[in-house]
């Protein structure tokens, strides 16, 4: 049994090492490596895990020696630079399927807490206030929702919310009548007819050239006034400055993001609109559940072992 040398480059679930070290994989977890300590690391690894946190730039991944491997514990490949991994012959796995439910959750959560005005009720009433009169929200029964991407993780959000007796439009770049249909979910030809008919839109799409602000003021224009948006996915995808400005003037109702341009948030905009009343926020943990967590380290750890099998150790 082969032994590579395997660096966990950040937080991820103890599960992962243990696996790795089960087929006799040499092990290193360095959660807070700088970008010096990275440019180290890529020469002598034969394999590097990350999650969102940890960039492999292109200036880093060309220092790269003995590196075969690198594996992304969850969903989106944003923070890899996938065409330099290209060209040194580096392979990139990651295990998207890991985080399905718990983002589908999340997702229905963030719904909920504004149509409900949840956090505003419970940050008032533990200050003392019995502001009974002032939340009146909505129902989801009979809402449209427009989902913007109908892979794994949409159809998990559209069961869901087809449950809620919610009426439920999908598109997606790719043909999805058939899987759709089968659902009992809307295919909408275009964007625009999705924009048109939903309630409430909810992203699950990745972040590349052709989805950074992919929803800008053109975009927010030709929805429904007092739609709502959700975005568990990436922040770049909504252009920051334009969904100020249609929730500031009233265009939209209310948006819940648990992703942003920046993260953390460092820019005036995003901290204003973070601020907004009518904005539910969290910092990214859509994919954080026990479940998720320990699925997506056993499942990278498996992807990258057989990524690894594929190749022969470097002479270490």
């Amino acid at each position: 049994m082969a032994e590579f040398k395997v660096l966990i480059a950040d937080d991820i679930h103890e599960s992962c090492a243990e696996a790795l070290k089960s087929k006799g994989c040499h092990v290193t977890v360095k959660p807070l490596l700088t970008r010096d300590e990275l440019i180290k690391a890529v020469k002598e690894y034969d394999a590097i895990i990350v999650r969102g946190r940890t960039k492999l730039t292109r200036d880093i991944i060309m220092e790269a020696q003995s590196l075969k491997v690198i594996g992304r514990a969850g969903v989106g490949l944003d923070n890899i630079d996938l065409k330099a991994a290209a060209e040194k012959g580096i392979r990139v796995v990651s295990s998207p399927q890991a985080s399905t439910i718990a983002v589908a959750e999340a997702t229905m959560a963030l719904i909920l807490a504004l149509a409900r005005m949840i956090p505003e009720a419970n940050k008032t009433l533990k200050e003392g206030l019995w502001l009974k009169s002032k939340f009146v929200g909505f129902e989801l029964r009979g809402k449209v929702l427009g989902i913007i991407g109908f892979g794994r993780i949409g159809k998990a959000v559209a069961k869901r919310a087809l449950a809620f007796d919610m009426k439920v439009v999908a598109y997606d770049i790719r043909d999805i009548k058939e899987e759709a249909e089968s659902m009992g979910v809307k295919v909408a030809t275009t964007l625009e007819e999705l924009f048109k008919e939903s309630d409430i839109i909810t992203l699950h799409i990745p972040l590349n050239e052709s989805t950074r602000h992919m929803i800008g003021e053109k975009e927010i224009s030709l929805m429904k006034r007092g739609a709502i948006i959700v975005n568990t996915s990436r922040g770049g995808i909504i252009d920051t400055k334009a969904l100020l400005k249609a929730l500031k003037e009233g265009k939209l109702a209310g948006a819940a993001l648990d992703v942003f341009e920046n993260e953390p948030p460092r820019t005036e905009e995003e901290w204003e609109l973070i601020r907004l009343p009518n904005v539910v926020v969290t910092p990214h943990i859509a994919s954080q559940t026990r479940e998720a967590q320990a699925a997506a380290g056993l499942m990278i750890a498996e992807e990258v072992y057989e990524a690894l099998s594929q190749t022969s150790p470097a002479v270490h």
